[in-house]
C-alpha cells in the first residue's frame, strides 16, 4: 500500500515536471509579474521625490511597472554586462516614443499618421537582434502613452526618469533575486527529460495492455505525443549546454550531448520494439508490459526478471494471436529487453560518461545545434523568415526581407484599425490598434496570424464575462484589485505558451481591475474593448491575407525539405563512419573543408530540431481552418515523418563500425553503407519535389525510381545474409524507403514483402 502510494506520488511529480520544461514558464511568469508588482514601489517613491502631482505620480508608477515587466522577459541569461547594455536603452526607446507623441499632441491628424510610422519602425528594428524586439515595443508604448494621456513637453523629463527607474529596478532584480542560474536551469531541464521519459514508458505499457485496435491506436498516438515532448526537452538540454557555467562539475557539453543521445536512442528503440511486440501473442505482450512497468518504477530486480521472462517468451513468438512474422517479432522482443536494461543502466548512472577522443577539449568550441530565444526554443518565424511570399512579380514587397514585410503589414493593419476604430469610438480606438499590432508578433504565416487574432477575440470575450463579475466583486477595495492584477498577469504569462487565448483571458480581467482603480470602469467600457478588439483582429487578418501573404503550405514545404536534406546528410555521415571515419566527416583530401558534413551526433540533434520545426509550422494544417486541406491526412503524415526520424536515428546506431579507426570496413558493412547512401539520395530527391502535406497527390517518378534502386540493392544484400549485424541496418534502411514512399504518395506506409509487420508507422522500428 505504502509502495503504491509512493509510486503514485512519484508519477504525479513527473507529470508536473513534464508539463513545464526546466520550469521555464514559471520563471518567465514570476519574473514578469514580480518585476511589475514590485516596480510600483520605486515608481511611487520616485514620484514623491520629485514632488509630482497625482496624475504624474500615477503615470510614473505605470511606466516603471511596464518597463520592469518587459525587462523581466528581456533580461534573461546570467551574464551581467549584456543585461546592462540592454537595459540602459529602455528609457531611451520609451522616451523617444513619448517625445514624438508629446510634440504632436495638439495635431490629431499628424499624431495618427505618425502612429502608423511608429508601429512600422517598432517592427522594422527587430532585424537588429533580440534586444531591438523590446526596444521596438517600448518605442511603441511610449508613443501610445503620449497619444492616450497627452503629456506636455515639460513633463517628459519626469516621465523618462520614471522609465529609467523601472529599467534600473528590473536590472537589479534580474541580477539578484530573479537572476537565471544556468546550472540549476539545466538540471531542471534534465529532470524534465527524465520525467517525460517515464511518462512515455507508461504510454508504452498502455499500448502493450491494449486489447482492441482502437485502444492500440490511441496508445500509439500518446507515444507519438510523448516523443514530440521528449525531443523538445532534448533540444533544450542541447541549447542550455552552451550557456556559461551551466554544466555540472565534471561534465563537458559534448559528453552531455552523448548522454542525452544515449537516452533518446534507447527510448526510440524501446518504443519502436513496443509497437511491434504489441501485435504479438498475449504471453509476449503481458511479459513486455510487466517489464516496461518495472522500468518505469526503476525496480532493478523486477527489470532483470522481466527481461529474462520476455526473452523466454520470445522463443515462442508463433503462439496463437500473433499478427507479426515470427522472426521479426522475436527480434523486437529481444530488442525491447535489451533497451530496457540499457535504460535502467542510464537511470542509475548519474555521473558523466567516459571521456571520448571526439569530445571537444575546449569548452568554447562547442556549438549547439539549436539556440534559445528568451530561454525558449525558436518559434515559427525562424522557419518562415526564409520563405518568399506569394505576390505578383510587380509587387515590390516580394523583394523585402521577412522583417520588412511584417513592418509594412503592421503599418497597414494599424492604419486600418485607427480609421475603423475611430468610427466606433474616437478615444478608445487604441484597443483596435493593439489587436492589429500584436497579430504580427510571434507569427510567421497568414494562418498563424488568423489563429492568433481569433484567439485574442475568444480570450477577450471569455475574460469579459469574468472581468465584469470580478470588477463588481472587488469594487472599492484597492489592495484586493492590485492583488488580482498581479495574479492575472502571472497567470497570463505562465499560460501564454500553452495558449494565447489564456493570456488574453487574464489580461482582460487585469484591465477591468485597472479601470476600477482609475474609477473609469463600466460594463459598457469592456464591451467597447471587445468591439475594438474584433476590429483590430479583423484588420490584422485581412492584411495577412492580402498584403504580401506568406503561405502556410509554402512554409511547411520549406521545413519538410530541410528535414529531408538533414536526413540525407545524417545517412551520408553514418556511411562515412561505417567505412572507418569515427566522426562521420569527410576526408579532407576529398574536397574543401567547408563542404564536409557535420558529425553524426550534431546531425542527430539537428534532425530532431528539423522535425520540431516542421511540426510547429504545420500545426495550422492539423485544424479544419483552410480550404482544400485534410487535417487527418496532415496529422498522419507528421506521424510518418516522426517515425522516419526515429528510424534514421536507430539506423545510425545499428550500422557496424570498423574495430579501429582507419581500419577497412567489412564487405557487409560496406554494402550497408552503400544502401544508406542510396536512401540519402532518395531523401534528397524527395526534398527537391514539393509534396502537399495535407492532400493527396500522384507519386513523383524520380522518387519512385530512387526508391526502387534502393530496394533492389537491399534485396541483394539481404539475400547474401552476411550476418545479423548487417541485416539490422539493412532492415532499417528498408524501413526508411517505406516511409519515404509514404511521404511521396498518399501517406500510406507500404510494407516490404515477407516482413508481415502490421505495426503502425508511429511505433514500428
Amino acid at each position: 500500500m505504502a509502495l503504491d502510494l509512493r509510486r503514485s506520488l512519484a508519477r504525479q511529480r513527473n507529470v508536473v515536471r513534464g508539463s513545464d520544461p526546466g520550469y521555464g514558464r514559471l520563471r518567465q511568469a514570476a519574473a514578469g509579474a514580480g518585476a511589475m508588482a514590485t516596480a510600483l514601489i520605486p515608481g511611487y517613491l520616485y514620484a514623491l521625490l520629485i514632488g509630482a502631482d497625482a496624475k504624474v505620480r500615477l503615470i510614473s508608477m505605470l511606466l516603471a511597472a511596464i518597463v520592469a515587466m518587459m525587462g523581466g522577459m528581456a533580461l534573461t541569461g546570467s551574464a551581467l554586462w549584456p543585461k546592462v547594455r540592454t537595459a540602459v536603452f529602455f528609457p531611451v526607446a520609451i522616451g523617444a516614443g513619448m517625445t514624438v507623441g508629446a510634440l504632436l499632441a495638439d495635431h490629431t491628424d499628424a499624431m495618427l499618421a505618425v502612429f502608423v510610422l511608429i508601429v512600422f519602425l517598432a517592427v522594422y528594428i527587430r532585424r537588429f537582434g533580440l534586444p531591438f524586439f523590446f526596444y521596438g515595443f517600448m518605442l511603441w508604448i511610449g508613443y501610445f502613452f503620449a497619444a492616450l494621456l497627452h503629456p506636455t513637453v515639460g513633463m517628459l523629463p519626469e516621465l523618462i526618469g520614471a522609465a529609467a527607474v523601472g529599467a534600473a529596478w528590473v536590472l537589479l532584480l534580474t541580477a539578484t533575486v530573479l537572476r537565471t542560474n544556468p546550472t540549476r536551469v539545466l538540471a531542471d531541464v534534465r529532470r524534465t527529460f527524465e520525467a517525460r521519459a517515464v511518462e512515455m514508458l507508461w504510454s508504452c505499457a498502455s499500448l502493450l495492455d491494449a486489447e482492441t485496435e482502437r485502444a492500440r491506436r490511441r496508445a500509439a498516438d500518446r507515444i507519438d505525443g510523448r516523443h514530440v515532448r521528449l525531443q523538445e526537452t532534448a533540444l533544450m538540454i542541447e541549447a542550455w549546454s552552451a550557456e556559461d557555467s551551466a554544466l555540472p562539475a565534471g561534465w563537458t557539453a559534448s559528453g552531455l550531448r552523448r548522454r542525452t543521445l544515449e537516452w533518446t536512442l534507447a527510448l526510440d528503440s524501446l518504443a519502436g520494439c513496443t509497437g511491434t511486440v504489441s501485435h504479438g501473442p498475449a504471453e509476449l505482450t503481458t511479459a513486455a508490459a510487466s517489464l516496461v512497468r518495472a522500468l518505469a518504477a526503476e525496480d532493478r530486480d523486477a527489470v532483470a526478471s522481466g527481461a529474462a521472462a520476455l526473452r523466454d517468451a520470445a522463443r515462442r513468438p508463433d503462439a496463437p494471436g500473433s499478427t507479426i512474422a515470427p522472426g521479426r517479432l522475436r527480434v523486437a522482443a529481444l530488442g525491447l529487453a535489451g533497451a530496457a536494461e540499457d535504460l535502467l543502466d542510464l537511470v542509475e548512472d548519474d555521473g558523466p560518461p567516459p571521456a571520448d577522443p571526439a569530445d571537444d577539449e575546449d569548452p568554447g568550441a562547442f556549438e549547439p545545434a539549436v539556440a534559445l530565444a528568451m530561454g525558449n526554443l525558436p518559434g515559427s518565424p525562424s522557419v518562415a523568415r526564409d520563405v518568399p511570399p506569394r505576390v505578383r512579380r510587380w509587387n515590390p514587397l516580394g523583394r523585402l526581407s521577412f522583417t520588412s514585410r511584417q513592418a509594412v503589414q503592421v503599418a497597414v493593419a494599424c492604419g486600418l484599425a485607427i480609421w475603423i476604430g475611430r468610427e466606433l469610438d474616437a478615444t478608445r480606438y487604441y484597443w483596435a490598434v493593439i489587436a492589429a499590432f500584436i497579430a504580427f508578433t510571434g507569427t510567421g504565416t497568414r494562418s498563424e496570424t488568423f489563429i492568433k487574432s481569433a484567439n485574442r477575440v475568444i480570450g477577450t470575450l471569455a475574460g469579459l464575462v469574468i472581468g465584469i463579475w470580478m470588477a463588481h466583486l472587488t469594487a472599492g477595495n484597492t489592495p484586493l484589485m492590485v492583488t488580482v492584477i498581479v495574479l492575472s498577469m502571472f497567470c497570463g504569462l505562465y499560460l501564454v505558451r500553452v495558449g494565447y487565448a489564456y493570456m488574453i483571458f487574464f489580461v482582460t480581467i487585469m484591465v477591468s481591475q485597472l479601470y476600477g482603480i482609475l474609477h473609469e470602469f463600466s460594463d459598457h467600457l469592456l464591451m467597447l474593448r471587445l468591439e475594438e478588439t474584433i476590429i483590430g483582429a479583423a484588420c490584422g487578418i485581412a492584411v495577412a491575407l492580402v498584403v504580401a501573404p506568406l503561405s502556410t503550405r509554402d512554409t511547411v514545404e520549406r521545413a519538410r525539405a530541410d528535414l529531408l536534406t538533414t536526413l540525407a546528410d545524417l545517412l551520408d555521415a553514418a556511411a562515412l563512419a561505417g567505412e572507418g571515419n569515427p566522426r562521420g566527416t569527410r576526408d579532407p583530401a576529398a574536397g574543401p573543408e567547408d563542404d564536409a558534413p557535420r558529425g553524426t551526433p550534431e546531425l542527430i540533434i539537428e534532425l530532431g530540431d528539423r522535425l520540431r520545426r516542421l511540426q510547429l509550422v504545420a500545426k495550422p494544417l492539423t485544424r479544419p481552418l483552410l480550404w482544400d486541406n485534410s487535417p487527418r491526412t496532415t496529422r498522419h503524415r507528421l506521424t510518418v515523418y516522426g517515425a522516419m526520424v526515429r528510424t534514421a536515428r536507430a539506423a545510425v546506431v545499428a550500422l557496424p563500425r570498423p574495430p579501429a579507426s582507419g581500419a577497412p570496413a567489412t564487405p557487409g558493412a560496406s554494402g550497408a553503407a552503400e544502401v544508406y547512401r542510396l536512401v540519402a539520395e532518395a531523401a534528397r530527391v524527395a526534398a527537391a519535389h514539393p509534396v502537399p502535406l495535407g492532400g493527396g497527390h500522384e507519386p513523383d517518378g524520380a522518387l519512385t525510381a530512387a526508391i526502387e534502386r534502393t530496394d533492389r540493392r537491399i534485396e541483394s544484400l539481404a539475400a547474401q545474409a552476411p550476418g545479423d549485424d548487417v541485416l539490422r541496418p539493412v532492415s532499417l534502411a528498408s524501413r526508411l524507403t517505406e516511409l519515404l514512399a509514404a511521404t511521396g504518395h498518399d501517406g500510406t506506409v507500404r510494407h516490404a514483402a515477407g516482413q508481415g509487420d502490421a505495426a503502425p508507422a508511429a511505433t514500428a522500428v
